[in-house]
């Protein structure tokens, strides 16, 4: 759901305190009558009096300063020079939200007036300029280590209950769930600091030139309108919700539709919320699995690994998101696997290329491939097996 790219910088805001400034002065001593020094000592009373009123002021402010609200951290100031809401695109998306939606036009355009121009976001999303070959083992340690795997071990056992009944419901396992939640965020500590109403109108206005740039556009200006119906339909100001530089939000990093579409208030409190509530992150991606052909009766492993026969006629059954091959195809192409697999059921099969080092062949059965609707990736999708039993062994019951 999210591209794995490194987060920038957080840019923390602080409320500030500016130190009072006070006033010093002096006063001359003559030898003047009485009446003049007691006026003296009037001045000085009154203007004593004037300082502790000024330090009393000054110190309310400090208290009030202290007691704002911090602003959410963000990872960018944003392009003043660019206007969005300016532009002959936006207008015209503005009008179709209030003609479709019943938004009204004069507050969406206030709301796309604060929308910030975000450059750092039109770069991430640009290819990868060709450079070394794929390496599932350096791409793998990224995942399987061991401050993930701990971090996974409490979520687990923080979250037991919610993890058994979304288990028992969806039949989707406990250690799946674990994984995913554990590549796409380790388990809500890195969420991303991007606003998404930001990124999302950027993208969906900006892409930056790909063959494929009208339909990323249409792809992100329609994420941007669900971004707009899901603040209205929860209550929650737009702004509020931050994300990737893509527009991926919360602990399992659902994109805005997919929040309307699939995600589920599984701690039964009236909403949905994939950035505070663990549950509702539990029984969403259990939900979005099953949506996207998990197979509760397809049991055991999702994959199999694979030894290939020197003839190579396996090759024509390679690429592909989907299981389509019976047992009995795969072994006459020269796929042998150790398990033996089920022949009611189809496979795919899956290559982990590793750089310099030799290939790893893996028949994967209609759930792994599931798992890939979330990120279409062989090795995304092998790290979230890993990952999720490396901590169910770490559990070690």
């Amino acid at each position: 759901m999210k591209s794995l790219v490194p987060l920038l910088l957080a840019l923390a805001f602080t409320a500030g305190q500016a130190p009072a400034v006070h006033a010093a002065s002096s006063t001359q001593h003559t030898a003047k009558a009485d009446k003049d020094a007691k006026t003296a000592k009037s001045k000085t009373a009154a203007k004593s009096k004037a300082t502790a009123k000024s330090k009393a002021k000054d110190k309310a402010k400090a208290k009030t300063a202290k007691a704002a609200p911090a602003r959410p951290a963000i990872d960018y100031d944003g392009d003043e020079q660019v206007n969005l809401s300016e532009w002959q695109a936006v207008r015209e998306f503005e009008q179709e939200m209030a003609a479709n939606h019943g938004f009204d036009a004069a507050g969406l355009h206030d709301t796309m007036r604060q929308v910030r121009f975000i450059d750092s976001a039109v770069q991430l999303v640009k290819p990868a300029p060709p450079g070394k070959p794929k390496n599932w083992a350096a791409y793998s340690a990224r995942f399987i280590e061991p401050i993930r795997i701990g971090a996974g071990v409490r979520f687990w056992n923080e979250n037991a209950d919610a993890l058994a009944r979304a288990e028992a419901q969806y039949g989707v396992p406990a250690e799946i769930i674990v994984g995913i939640i554990g590549v796409e965020t380790i388990y809500g500590r890195d969420t991303g600091r991007f606003r998404v109403l930001d990124v999302l109108a950027t993208l969906a206005f900006a892409y930056p030139e790909a063959p494929n740039r009208n339909d990323r556009m249409q792809f992100f200006r329609d994420e941007l309108a669900k971004t707009l119906l899901l603040a209205r339909q929860e209550h929650i100001d737009p702004f509020s919700l931050l994300g990737s530089f893509a527009g991926a939000v919360g602990m399992p990093q659902f994109m805005p539709s997919n929040i309307l579409k699939y995600g589920v208030d599984y701690d039964g409190d009236g909403i949905v919320d994939l950035r505070g509530s663990p549950t509702d992150a539990i029984g969403s991606v259990a939900n979005f699995l099953v949506e996207h052909g998990w197979d509760r009766t397809n049991g055991g492993a999702p994959v199999f690994e694979a030894n290939v026969a020197p003839s190579r006629a396996w090759e024509p059954l390679m690429g592909g998101l989907a299981a389509r091959y019976s047992p009995a195809e795969l072994q006459a192409a020269g796929v042998a696997t150790r398990a033996n697999l089920p022949e009611d059921r189809l496979y795919g099969l899956v290559d982990l290329q590793n750089g310099a080092e030799p290939t790893e062949y893996w028949v994967a059965n209609a759930n792994f491939f599931a798992i890939t609707k979330y990120n279409r990736s062989y090795f995304y999708a092998m790290s979230v097996v890993e990952l999720g039993r490396a901590v169910k062994l770490s559990r070690g019951f």
